[in-house]
Order: structure tokens, then sequence, then C-alpha cells
């Protein structure tokens, strides 16, 4: 990557190490970035109290958590080729007024049906600003090392959502409905959108051509079935239906992969894929990702539903997890300039997996601790992941090359839930069939077998005697399938340690003198 990329409208090379100007801007940058993880942390907090309001049956309710994730993943590569092209700083402004627009339809959705699809656009609308967070970054910060703590920072965001997300929310949740929790995207793009044109520079790639509808449709045709179908397969099981999706989805890959070899200005550069660390480091982002989300999202729903604690004390026992997330990703660019970061990620699986394990005992106190082990594990994942993705391509690239590793997280992230979180779906139904007491009504068993809070619902009809032992069958069987989750989160850890060895032993320290 250049060190002296040029604005369109300026002749003159960015310096080479940033000011105060650039830090002034990244902060402005972060905003948005704290608000995409506080939004879905207080998803989690807030699950409860829609599904007892809108009622949404069990496929609604995850289309309603996993939603956001697909529509990020489906429309990234799209928005961050077309920041490349029109903007970046145009398509961030963009997306800040699509969230705020999103977040009031959520707030005020008055069904299942149009909280999901406010959620479907809230992700089109990250879709947007993301990769224009990290692009932009790049852009500002031409120093390998002011890069890497940069990108450190935007990770620190990220946790930083995580972390005042379920407090806010449960703040918000003791005093108000369950819609409050989605008007906190409004306060916070407001800032972005009056501050953005005043610290963060423009940059579009003056040599990019027009954008190629039909390659916009092919990549939409191709993951948007194949998100679905592994979704379903994962949940259902393979079915006629679920397959068909995937082989669609493969389908529509293989022909946007040959129309882009064929376009002179492709709306995704494989060349990108040719330089090994950028493809290390894409895979290395979607197995880290789903091992994390794997129990990530599991755990507040832990905490409420086991511990038994209100939203806001759950709020804070997830703290430590952010705060671990915070302290691994600052960490994490001082020894990358001392040891390769291979053997950075690799050391963090290591504590990930004690994380892992951990997370297989119970206890609120347990729990909290093994999701900050993990956290701090993952964290040279998310930090050296995204800054080898966005710096192995060249300027022009930046805003295609940053959006697909942030495709490569966000899908990480909606798989993690998809996949591990449909064998703790398995788990629990099962485990709740056995060990439902004699004499439950069938529509009572029906609704306990379809979720922890569809067991709560049923247990308040019925006879205290009853409702007691349903009660315990019901969290028992919650509790079985969260440790059910952290083993296969472990195999995942495992899994990206192979990537990690295979693909990326051979990158140097970044930043360093050597």
């Amino acid at each position: 990557m250049t060190s002296t990329t040029r604005l369109p409208q300026d002749s003159e090379p960015l310096p080479k190490k940033a000011g105060p100007r650039q830090w002034l801007g990244l902060a402005v940058l972060l905003l948005p970035v704290t608000l995409m993880t506080a939004d879905l942390g207080v998803l989690w907090l807030a699950t409860p109290y829609l599904t007892a309001d809108l009622h949404p049956s069990s496929s609604q309710l995850l289309w309603t958590t996993d939603m956001y994730g697909f529509m990020t993943a489906g429309f990234l590569v799209i928005m961050g080729t077309l920041g490349d092209r029109i903007g970046r700083r145009r398509l961030l402004l963009a997306g800040s007024v699509g969230v705020i627009a999103a977040s009031l339809l959520a707030a005020y959705a008055g069904g299942p049906q149009t909280l999901i699809i406010a959620r479907a656009l809230l992700g089109v609308a990250g879709a947007a600003v993301l990769p224009s967070t990290l692009a932009l970054i790049t852009h500002m910060f031409t120093d390998a090392r002011q890069r890497a703590t940069a990108i450190a920072m935007w990770v620190s965001a990220l946790s930083v959502g995580i972390a005042i997300g379920p407090v806010i929310g449960g703040v918000l949740l003791d005093s108000f409905w369950w819609g409050s929790v989605f008007l906190l995207g409004v306060p916070v793009m407001i800032p972005v959108v009056l501050l953005a044109p005043l610290l963060l520079p423009e940059y579009r790639d003056p040599t990019a051509g027009r954008i190629d509808l039909l390659s916009v449709a092919l990549f939409l045709l191709a993951i948007l079935p194949a998100v679905y179908g592994v979704k379903k397969v994962a949940e259902f099981g393979p079915r006629p239906g679920h397959l068909a999706a995937i082989a669609i989805g493969v389908g529509f890959t293989l022909l946007f992969v040959h129309r882009q070899r064929r376009l002179d200005t492709p709306l995704l550069d494989l060349r990108l894929f040719s330089h090994r660390a950028f493809s290390g480091a894409l895979l290395t982002l979607l197995l880290g990702m789903m091992a994390l989300n794997g129990i990530e999202y599991l755990v507040p729903q832990y905490l409420l539903a086991i511990g038994g604690l209100s939203p806001l004390v759950a709020g804070l026992w997830l703290l430590p997890g952010a705060a671990g997330l915070v302290i691994g990703s600052q960490l994490t660019p001082v020894l990358a300039r001392r040891a390769r970061p291979a053997t950075v990620i690799l050391a963090g699986l290591a504590v990930t997996l004690v994380g892992f394990w951990l997370a297989t005992r119970d206890g609120v106190p347990i729990v909290s601790a093994a999701l900050a082990l993990v956290m701090f594990g993952i964290a040279p994942i998310s930090v050296l992941g995204t800054a080898l993705a966005v710096g192995s391509a060249p300027a022009e690239k930046a805003g295609s090359a940053a959006a697909t590793g942030q495709t490569a997280y966000d899908l990480g992230l909606a798989l993690g839930i998809a996949g591990t979180g449909s064998v703790a779906v398995a788990v629990y139904r099962d485990d709740v069939a056995s060990a439902a007491p004699a004499g439950l009504p069938a529509d009572a068993l029906t609704a306990a077998r379809d979720t922890l809070g569809g067991a709560t619902d049923a247990a308040a009809h019925l006879p205290e005697a009853l409702a007691s032992d349903l009660l315990t069958a019901a969290r028992d069987a919650f509790t079985s399938g969260f440790h059910t989750a952290a083993l296969v989160s472990a195999f995942l850890a495992l899994a990206t340690a192979v990537t990690v060895i295979s693909l990326l032993r051979h990158v140097r320290p970044i930043g360093s003198d050597t």
C-alpha cells in the first residue's frame, strides 16, 4: 500500500505521520462503530421483552437476531466498492442517515415482521457505514504503526459498544418499553452527520469505472441464498429445500466470479485474493468470529434466564468481557511489532480455549470470567485480521478490501449464531422433550420446546408444582445447550489455529524496523 495516496481535490500527498486532525477524525469514525455492537448487545437483552410483547415465533426470533448480520454481509462488498467510486465520506453520511431512520422504525415496530424489516434496513445502512470507517482509517493513517494503532482502537470501539450497550439498555429497559433500546442510534449518529464533513477527508478512486449492476445482482443472489441455506440446515437439518438454497448460492457464486474476471472494473477485484495474507486474514476472521459468537450471544440469555438477573445487573456482568476485548485489542499492536502476527493470534487462541472450557461450568461469575477470557483471546484476530486485510490492498481498493474483510467478520458472527446457536437450540429442544414433567398439556410442551421464553410463558398458566418442574427442566436444557455451544466453539478455535499456521505464519511483524 502506498503511503502518499492523493485526494482527488488535492495535489499534495498526505503526510506520513497523522496529526491532530486525523486523530479527531478517528474519534468521529469510532462513534458508528461503537453503535453497531451496542445495538446488538441491547437486542440480546431486549429479546425477552419484545418476545412477550410481539409474540414472535422461534423462526421470527432467530431472523430478528440474524437479519442484521446477514444483510450486512450481503451488502458490505457492494457498499465498499460503491464508496471507492462515489466517495467514502459521502457513503458514510448516507449510511448514518439510514441508521437513524432504521433505528426509529425498529423502536416503534408494531409486530415481528416490521422489526425484521427494520433490522434488515439497519443491516444495509450498517454495510454502508462500516467499510467506510475502515477505508477512511486506511487513507488517514498511512504509517504502518499508526494504522495498526488506529485499527486497534476501531476494534476497541466494538468492545466499548459491547460494554455500554447492555448497561444503557438495562437502564432503558428498567424504565421504558423495549423499543427504547433501538433509539440509541439516533443520538450517536447525529454527531457523525454533523462532524464528518468538517474532520474527515473525502476519497474516491479517480480511475474507477461505473458499478456493474449485473454483478451486484449476482453477488446478492450468491451470498443471501447460501447464508439462508446454511442457517436452515444448522437449525432443522439437511432438508431438500435448504440444500437447494445452498446450491443456488454456489451456482451464482460461480457466475459472479466468472463475470468479475471478464470486467475491466469488477465489483470485487479478485486479484486481492492472490495475496496469501489477504486470503488468510479473511478465513481467520470468519472462523474466529464464528467461534466467538458461538457463545457470546448466549451469555446475556444465560445471565437473565439462568442467573435470574435484571437487565441492568446482567449488563454489568458483561463488562469484564468488553474489558477483555479492549485490553487485548490495545495489547495486540504492541506485541505484533515484536512477534509475527501468527504467533500473537495463536497465543490468543490458547487463551480462548481456556475460556471455552470455563464456559462449560456453571455460575454467573464463572460464565462472566469465561467470556472475558474468550474476548481477550479473540482480540488479536479482530485487530490483526482486519489490519492484514486492508493493509495488503492498494489505496484505491481500500474500500473494497475493508468491505471484504468486514464481510468475513460479520458473516462469521452471523454464522456463529446460526450454526453453534442452532446446535444449542437442538440440544435444548431434545432435553426439554425428554425431561418435561408428566401431565404437561400438549400446547405447553410445544411452547416450552420452542424457546426458554416460551417455557416461561407456559409455566405462568400452570399449577405451581407443574410450573416449577417445567421451568427447572427448561433451564437445565438451556444450560446443557450452552455447554454444548462452548465445546463447538472450542473446535472452531482449533480450526482457526490450523488456518493461521497454514496461511499466516510467513507474515512479518507489523510496523517493525526489520
